[in-house]
């Protein structure tokens, strides 16, 4: 049976959201090579309040092509967004689902009101989203994991 997709783009980057407000990512943690800072638009699904564009600058690896985003420097950005909206939206559940096309994005920031329909044209979803767990600094038991 086929995954269904959300936007009409092909899949494209993969995610992982950085619940550890201590971990930077420097590197990256599939290939461990080190990260860069790349801004995208991503495509948010917010509970209540439904679906919208929010440009990010995140921690890219080129390689792996994985976007890592710190939920809370995106939680306060959606805060801070939905504090001018409408808040009593803030501290909804939000998911983050894919990539919108930055010249789409960027016409959205300028007014210029675009159909849901046109919009779905150019999302793209993840490939693949992964859990990030990181086990704190120590001494461990050798027979610990």
């Amino acid at each position: 049976m086929a995954s269904k997709r959300f936007g009409k783009l092909p899949p494209r980057y993969k995610f992982i959201l950085n619940r550890y407000p201590d971990e930077r990512l420097s590197k990256c943690p599939i290939c461990d090579k080190p990260t860069h800072a790349r801004k995208f638009a991503l495509f948010i699904h917010i509970d209540g309040w439904g679906p919208m564009a929010m440009g990010k600058t995140s921690k890219y690896c080129s390689p792996c092509e994985l976007i890592m985003v710190h939920q809370h420097e995106l939680e306060a950005d959606l805060e801070e967004n939905f504090r001018r909206l409408a808040p009593e939206f803030i501290g909804n559940d939000y998911l983050v689902i894919g990539t919108v096309e930055k010249k789409i994005w960027q016409q959205g920031l300028k007014g210029a009101g675009t159909e849901f329909k046109e919009i779905l044209k150019s999302v793209a979803d993840f490939k693949q989203v992964y859990k990030l767990d990181v086990k704190p600094a120590g001494w461990y038991r050798a027979d610990e994991e």
